[in-house]
């Protein structure tokens, strides 16, 4: 349930309308931007389909790390971590870290994240993370001017206090200014892959799961005679002794005359599907920028190459924690100022690994070396 406010005839109210959208947009594809509602449901069934697809967004979301708000003035910062840690974020639990995490797979997903900063007398109670599915985002009168609206089933319902609303775009293009999802490009891809797991299913339960075509060839004219009868009589003992079987009991078939049993499709070849299956999920994950050995996918690859796949996540995750920065100053800031705090905060990023730290410490010493090499070179050279 988003708690916000809304204009509409041009009347203010001053209450906060508790809103449950569900209802107010079944059926309307109205306030969806450039995407339709069928491509967001599109996405969110290739995660739940395509389990790779979903392990990617939730490592991404994880490898993004933790941050640390820094008030520019000392005597805020204690206040300044209690609110990161303790802010209620809806129903799914307390800190600003929670928020963000959610607010970025949401963001990964649609292409978008949206929230709201909850205030009741003055004060913020609490974070919200909505579904960009429900809002739309509009030019002003303006390029640079940014306004929201809910998505009803008539019209769309402008959005009031947009300060307090907490919104970033991925990718975003001319074309498309209120961002794109990761995952575009990606179901024509899963479309073909869930195509194969299913033969694959398929062939499987063909073979685990086989069927018998029992043949009785007559082999006089006395014995054509009464062909349809002992048919009846083989169907009959053949369909007892496989029901014995599957209840563990063993019972033998005879038959008498000449009988023939096959399996059926024994004959028929099972494709291999291991380079189809490697291909496809390679350009998934080539899309994501997520290095196949963090998926358990033991593809070959050397040191080197899994050095710079590092390198390359590590760009991406840079990339996010700049679209999440302004979001998170954003809510710091509106809490500094309704406590009458006089500053501002500062985002500080944790390291997102020890290489890293590692990396820094090797590039300082080398800096550290240089720099002692040319002042013995500038002191040889006043001596000489």
């Amino acid at each position: 349930m988003f708690y916000i406010r809304f204009k509409k005839s041009g009347k203010k109210d001053a209450s906060c309308i508790p809103a449950t959208f569900s209802s107010r947009c079944e059926g309307s594809t109205t306030g969806l931007s450039t995407v339709s509602r069928f491509e967001y449901e599109l996405y969110e069934s290739l995660r739940a389909n395509v389990p790779i697809v979903d392990a990617c967004v939730l490592k991404i979301v994880r490898l993004t790390g933790g941050f640390k708000l820094i008030a520019r003035n000392e005597k805020y910062q204690a206040e300044l971590e209690n609110f990161q840690k303790n802010v209620p974020v809806g129903l799914s639990g307390v800190s600003l870290n929670e928020f963000i995490d959610i607010h970025l797979d949401s963001m990964l997903t649609y292409g978008r994240g949206i929230g709201e900063i909850l205030i009741s007398d003055g004060s913020i109670i609490g974070l919200y993370n909505a579904d960009p599915t429900l809002f739309k985002v509009a030019r002003g009168e303006n390029p640079c001017d940014r306004r929201f609206y809910a998505a009803g089933t008539n019209e769309d319902i402008p959005v009031e206090n947009p300060e307090r609303v907490l919104f970033s775009c991925l990718n975003p293009n001319p074309k498309n200014p209120f961002g794109v999802s990761v995952f575009r490009g990606l179901p024509s891809l899963a479309g073909v892959l869930m195509k194969i797991y299913r033969s694959i299913g398929h062939n499987f339960e063909r073979v685990g799961n086989i069927r018998y075509a029992v043949t009785y060839k007559p082999q006089s004219d006395s014995d054509s005679a009464f062909a349809k009868e002992r048919a009846m009589q083989i169907a009959q003992a053949w369909s007892e002794g496989m029901t014995a079987t599957r209840n563990g009991v063993v019972k033998d078939f005879v038959a008498v005359g000449d009988v023939d049993i096959k399996v059926i499709g024994a004959d028929s070849q099972v494709l291999d599907t291991e380079i189809p299956v490697r291909q496809l999920i390679e350009q998934m994950i080539s899309k994501l920028s997520v290095p196949p050995f963090l998926l358990g996918l033991n593809w070959s690859s050397t040191e080197r190459m899994s050095a710079q796949q590092c390198d390359i996540l590590t760009s991406e995750l840079e990339y996010y924690r700049r679209l999440l920065t302004p979001v998170i100053l954003q809510a710091a800031n509106t809490y500094l100022r309704s406590i009458g705090a006089d500053c501002e905060a500062d985002v500080e990023w944790n390291m997102i690994n020890l290489q890293d730290e590692t990396e820094l410490a090797k590039a300082r010493l080398y800096n550290a070396q240089a720099k002692q090499l040319e002042i013995q070179n500038e002191k040889e050279e006043q001596i000489g």
